[in-house]
């Protein structure tokens, strides 16, 4: 079913994840995930299971049966996003400490600081 290796593809390229950083999440080679991607095989269950679930999208978007990713009864909210939304929090906080709150730009630098981490999507 391409359809399966096309949507697969774009949730992960969506979120800038490379094959083989899907392949280490998953526990496979990044191989697999190539032939996957590309229709060569089919993914077994488990890593349907899995790519509905870390990219909350519901299986039968996955199988092309919706174009609707998240399905009707998800509150679309990726695992691969909240972990990224974490890691900017863990920066806000470090940018926090690194400023001396008594000079008088320190403000300034870390607002500045603070949205050019949220723009980039560190």
């Amino acid at each position: 079913m391409q359809i399966v290796g096309e949507r697969i593809r774009a949730l992960r390229e969506g979120l800038g994840l490379s094959q083989a950083k899907i392949a280490d999440i998953v526990g496979t080679v990044q191989s697999n995930i190539n032939r996957y991607e590309t229709d060569k095989t089919f993914p077994p269950p488990k890593t349907l299971l899995w790519y509905a679930d870390y990219f909350d999208v519901s299986l039968d978007y996955l199988f092309g049966r919706t174009d609707q990713p998240q399905g009707k009864l998800y509150d679309y909210q990726p695992e691969a996003i909240k972990q990224k939304m974490e890691h900017n929090e863990e920066l806000r906080q470090f940018v926090e400490m690194c400023f001396d709150p008594n000079h008088p730009m320190s403000g300034r630098l870390k607002d500045t600081l603070v949205r050019m981490l949220q723009e980039g999507g560190a």
